[in-house]
C-alpha cells in the first residue's frame, strides 16, 4: 500500500500572515485528497518545523505531519518530548524524517565540524535515542559518542499507537546503514527510471520525492508546466552555485544530472529542479503517461510518495488521478 504525503509551503518571500495561510490550505488541501500528511522541511533560513506542524493539526482533522529533524536544532529528548506532547495534546500522530543537514553554509554557522559519515553516526545516536524515550522506558541512563542522558524518561507517555513512522533522507552507503540499523525506510529524489535497470531493488521498501503535473492530454500538462517552470537563467546560476556547497550525496548525482541536460525523458523533467525552483524531479503528462511511468517506479517496490508542494488543490486533484490509474494497474499486475 503506498503511503502518499505532500510538502508544506515555504516561507521564502512571503509575510507571516500570508506563510500561515499557505499552509492551512495545503493541510487542508492534503486532507481533502484522503493523504496521511505532509512533509515539513527544515534548514536554518525556515520557520521552525514543529510550529508549523502544529499549525496544520489545528486546522485539520488527521493528517499527519512529518517533520523533518535535525540534530543540531534540537536536543533528541526535545523531539521526543515534541512528539509525545502533540499526541497528549491533540491525540494526533507525528512522523519524523531525520535529517543531517545539507549546506556546508549551514553546518559552518552552527559550529559543525562533522564530516558527511560522522554526521549520520550522530544521526544513528539520535534517532535511537528518540526511539527509545518514545517506546515508554521507565527512564533512559545513554552514554555515547555524542549524547548523554541519565535516567531520562517522558513524564507524559505517548500511546503506542500514535509511535511515528521514521524516515532517512539520503542515498549514500553511511544513509544506509544508519537507515538499517534504525530499521527506517529512506527518502530518494529519483532518477529516471531506466536509471535503475543495474540496481532495481535500490528502491524497494523505500520513498521517493516527485513533483506531478498531470492533465487530459499530454499538451495540456506541459503547457501548464512551462508556464510554471519557464526558462531561467539566474535560477540555473543559483542552483550551480548552491550545488557547489553542498556535500549531500543524492543532491550532487542529481545536480549533475541535471547540468548535462534537464530536457524531458518520456515526461520525466528535471527543469524545475535546474532552475532552483524546487528539490526534486517532476513527472509531466497526460493522466495515462504519468501513471505508465509512476507504475514502473511502483514495479521497484516504492512504498511512500511525497509529491511537491502543492501550487493549488486542483494540483492534487490531478495528481490523484494519475496516481490512482497507476495503482489499480499495479495491483491488476
Amino acid at each position: 500500500m503506498l503511503t502518499v504525503y505532500t510538502t508544506a509551503p515555504s516561507c521564502d518571500g512571503v509575510s507571516g500572515s500570508r506563510f500561515r495561510r499557505l499552509a492551512v490550505d495545503a493541510a487542508r488541501w492534503t486532507e481533502a485528497a484522503g493523504y496521511r500528511g505532509l512533509l515539513v522541511y527544515t534548514d536554518n533560513t525556515l520557520v521552525d518545523p514543529w510550529q508549523v506542524a502544529q499549525l496544520m493539526i489545528e486546522h485539520t482533522e488527521s493528517i499527519v505531519p512529518l517533520v523533518a529533524v535535525q540534530p543540531l536544532f534540537r536536543h533528541p529528548f526535545d523531539v521526543a518530548r515534541a512528539v509525545s506532547s502533540l499526541g497528549f495534546q491533540y491525540g494526533r500522530q507525528v512522523d519524523l524524517n531525520l535529517v543531517t543537514g545539507g549546506f556546508a553554509r549551514h553546518m559552518y554557522e552552527l559550529g559543525d565540524t562533522l564530516d558527511h559519515d560522522g554526521r549520520y553516526l550522530r544521526l544513528l545516536e539520535y534517532g535511537r535515542i528518540i526511539g527509545q524515550l518514545l517506546a515508554g522506558r521507565p527512564a533512559l541512563t545513554h552514554q555515547g559518542e555524542f549524547y548523554d542522558l541519565k535516567t531520562a524518561r517522558l513524564t507524559i507517555p505517548l500511546p503506542g499507537d500514535l509511535t511515528p513512522r521514521t524516515y532517512l533522507s539520503g542515498s549514500s552507503e553511511a544513509c544506509i546503514e544508519a537507515a538499517r540499523l534504525l530499521g527506517a525506510a529512506r527518502l530518494f529524489y529519483p532518477r529516471f527510471i531506466a536509471d535503475y535497470a543495474q540496481a532495481p531493488d535500490v528502491l524497494r521498501g523505500n520513498g521517493i520525492r516527485l513533483g506531478i503535473i498531470a492533465r487530459e492530454s499530454t499538451e495540456q500538462a506541459w503547457r501548464v508546466a512551462h508556464g510554471r517552470f519557464p526558462d531561467d537563467q539566474l535560477g540555473e546560476q543559483l542552483h550551480d552555485l548552491a550545488a557547489d556547497a553542498v556535500e549531500s550525496a543524492w543532491h550532487r548525482k542529481l545536480s549533475a544530472e541535471a547540468q548535462r541536460s534537464s530536457a524531458p525523458r518520456e515526461g520525466y523533467w528535471l527543469y524545475p529542479f535546474r532552475a532552483y525552483k524546487t528539490f526534486c524531479p517532476y513527472l509531466v503528462g497526460s493522466y495515462q503517461e504519468v501513471a505508465q511511468l509512476f507504475g514502473r517506479y511502483l514495479r521497484l517496490g516504492i512504498s511512500a510518495l511525497i509529491l511537491d508542494v502543492p501550487h493549488d488543490e486542483d494540483d492534487l486533484h490531478h495528481a490523484g488521478r494519475a496516481l490512482r490509474l497507476a495503482e489499480r494497474a499495479h495491483l491488476v499486475s
